[in-house]
């Protein structure tokens, strides 16, 4: 399935090519208009320790974070890796991803002071999945927290919020350490990240590294030596398959992704195939699904908050936030099956009588379903599942039911 919306050249400078739109998956078309939409910039691209890799391998470079980065590549379509993701395995670059250390005596504190997680409560080599929050109770980003061992935490967050976030982490660091704190957040700028996400992950990564996985469960990490090359790996992802995020360095990254393409079950994979998998995984896409208006309660992911951090508080927004636990707010995040055409990001939701009560902010086709997917906010007291809705799509009204997400079954590995 040929298509080239937008490519890059060598300079890193965005060009618009239109020949092949028509004959686009529809996942790409939406991949790749967010990607466009985001090019508001006449900087340089940035690019990954594996560009050149990526365009020697076919991949079709677009903008996404001030990035250059592939949604596809021309070995296989967006729908074909999506699907092989889910039957196999597929390598993705995510090394545009914020990448940081946070040391010191009292990193705990601090890092407590900026996510809703238990962080003081995790286990050394666990990691879960946090949010950053403002003074108003909204999203400034959500984050992995890996304690990494047992003097510091590796933080992985958005590459599209990498500088809102180093801004106010930043802020907020000086003015703890004024006040006396011992805490330093280094910025890994020598280091990629790439995913290995599907069902043969652990078995490709069990033989490169010669060691048993069974051990290995979801939202763990260890350091291992892979071939001679040392690596973080974390049993984690965000495709909604078993796999890892390894943090590689720059100069290792293109022998080590060789090396886990040589396996017959792997295969590159883009942008385009990692967004709707993430959305039939029912995981949120920030800038789209979250934004610093959004409360974690608005937003569905309460369950990030540890218990101790409700009853204790200390995070920013933890008066707005904690009271909104367990009561009736004003929107919720929902998932949704349309009928018809799929409802993108913008449409409109209404209620049986015709009246507005929503947007949509995600929304594909599901290659695995069959069917139209999408996430959105509705007022409250239309979000029980079931409820039957109207989307109004290209100005004509199709037929929507609130649905439990995720869409398609996750399949993390919770261990032996």
């Amino acid at each position: 399935m040929g298509f080239s919306l937008l490519a890059v050249d060598q300079n890193g400078a965005t060009m618009l090519v239109l020949n092949n739109l028509a004959r686009t998956a529809p996942s790409a078309r939406c991949m790749l208009r967010r990607a466009f939409a985001s090019s508001t910039s006449s900087q340089p691209l940035k690019q990954t320790a594996l560009h050149d890799f990526h365009v020697k391998n076919g991949g079709k470079m677009v903008e996404f974070a001030g990035w250059a980065m592939p949604v596809q590549y021309s070995s296989l379509g967006v729908l074909a890796s999506h699907m092989w993701t889910r039957q196999k395995a597929s390598l993705f670059d995510v090394s545009h991803m914020l990448q940081t250390r946070w040391t010191g005596k009292d990193r705990t504190k601090f890092l407590e002071s900026l996510v809703v997680a238990d962080v003081e409560g995790l286990p050394v080599g666990s990691s879960t999945l946090s949010l950053f929050t403002n003074e108003n109770g909204g999203i400034i980003d959500d984050t992995v927290v890996n304690k990494q061992d047992d003097k510091g935490f590796y933080v992985v967050s958005n590459a599209g919020c990498a500088e809102k976030d180093l801004a106010h982490i930043r802020a907020h660091l000086k003015k703890f350490q004024d006040r006396g704190g011992d805490v330093d957040v280094k910025v890994l700028e020598d280091v990629s990240l790439v995913a290995l996400q599907g069902p043969s992950a652990a078995q490709v990564i069990s033989a490169l590294s010669g060691q048993d996985l069974a051990s290995f469960g979801f939202m763990s990490g260890r350091w291992m030596d892979i071939k001679g090359i040392p690596v973080y790996i974390s049993r984690c992802g965000y495709t909604g398959e078993d796999g890892f995020e390894i943090s590689v360095p720059h100069e290792e990254v293109v022998r080590f992704s060789e090396m886990l393409l040589d396996h017959p079950d792997v295969e590159l994979a883009g942008l385009g195939a990692r967004d709707s998998l993430r959305l039939e995984a029912g995981l949120c896409l920030y800038g789209h699904d979250l934004d610093d208006t959004v409360t974690p309660v608005e937003g569905g992911l309460t369950w990030t908050i540890g218990k101790r951090r409700r009853e204790e508080g200390g995070f920013l927004g933890a008066d707005k936030i904690i009271p909104q636990i367990g009561k009736a707010v004003p929107r919720r995040r929902v998932g949704l099956v349309v009928e018809g055409a799929p409802a993108r990001e913008g449409a409109e939701i209404f209620n049986a009588e015709g009246e507005s009560i929503g947007k949509i902010t995600s929304g594909c086709p599901s290659p695995v379903l069959k069917k139209n997917i999408a996430m959105g906010y509705v007022k409250n007291g239309f979000h029980k599942q079931g409820t039957e809705l109207q989307v109004k799509v290209r100005n004509r009204m199709q037929k929507a039911k609130i649905t439990k997400m995720p869409f398609v079954p996750q399949n993390y590995y919770r261990g032996a």
